[in-house]
């Protein structure tokens, strides 16, 4: 009993880092309705942004945030300068699913150019499990969690909210509809590339901290659970997003307890297979994606 509640301790970890990616690209693809397959590598700039901070002396919770403020701008950025104009050409999604595929290896290629293949660290130091209930976690185990319900209740804000969660919720049920009612949809969709690549980045660094030691490759390797979290979710559903990581964290951390590393990844998606024979839905329906 004491070896599975330590592993939802950890499973809270995990489901906190993949919400924070999941509702980035949740969000992104509800109100753009194509999947950034360069997400994962998004993440990886943001931890190595990160690092470059930390070796001059940055906090590590203040280059997070600069990552995340980076990563936000260079999301922008890649929209305007190549996806905007592959949408405004009326160009196949086959074709804008290789070129963020092409982005992505050119990131990921870019990064190891500049860093190396080797394992890089943050200079944080390792301080002492805190027990809390029947949980053993570490101070930057529960400041991911706090990190993760601030951009989760952020979102929800937004969302709920706000008149730019209004015009996100609108576009993703019907981006023709949403012009023709007056909706900005240029300046809508920009702000949705800096929120979603906020979160991005900031959940490459936190994955980064979680896992201790990375690699250029450590985003492409995540992205595949984060895509499990969405879709498990309920594709562009933010919400679901963050149900769906709340499922697989916990679940992959308890398995981790009994079954090899190796598998873990199998037992993810074998899960997402299981649930979506009994919801195809996914948990939660999509009624419009944001």
């Amino acid at each position: 009993m004491d070896t599975v509640l330590l592993a939802i301790g950890f499973g809270l970890v995990t489901a906190s880092i993949l919400a924070i990616a999941g509702m980035g690209l949740s969000l992104q693809f509800g109100v753009t309705n194509y999947v950034n397959f360069a997400a994962g590598d998004y993440a990886t700039l943001g931890a190595y942004v990160a690092l470059i901070l930390d070796r001059q002396g940055v906090s590590i919770w203040l280059s997070l945030l600069a990552a995340g403020a980076f990563v936000a701008v260079f999301a922008v950025a890649m929209n305007r300068l190549i996806f905007k104009r592959l949408i405004e050409g009326r160009y196949q999604l086959l074709i804008l699913f290789v070129v963020t595929l092409g982005v992505s290896i050119a990131l990921q290629n870019s990064l190891q150019a500049i860093f190396g293949a080797g394992f890089q660290v943050y200079s944080v130091e390792n301080e002492a499990p805190i027990t809390i209930g029947p949980f053993l976690l570490g101070l930057q185990q529960l400041t991911i969690i706090g990190i993760a319900v601030l951009c989760m209740t952020g979102v929800h804000v937004v969302l709920r909210y706000t008149q730019l969660g209004k015009a996100m919720r609108a576009m993703s049920d019907s981006r023709d509809l949403a012009e023709a009612s007056g909706i900005d949809t240029v300046r809508v969709t920009d702000v949705t590339w800096l929120i979603t690549g906020f979160l991005t980045g900031v959940s490459g660094v936190v994955l980064a901290l979680n896992v201790a030691t990375f690699t250029p490759t450590i985003g492409a390797q995540f992205l595949l659970l984060v895509f499990a979290t969405v879709i498990l979710g309920g594709i562009g559903r933010p919400y679901g997003a963050m149900l769906g990581a709340l499922v697989l964290g916990v679940t992959t951390e308890v398995a981790a307890a009994w079954i090899p590393t190796a598998y873990v990844f199998a037992m993810a998606f074998l899960l997402m297979i299981v649930l979506l024979f009994l919801r195809p839905q996914g948990l939660l329906p999509a009624r419009g994606k944001a």
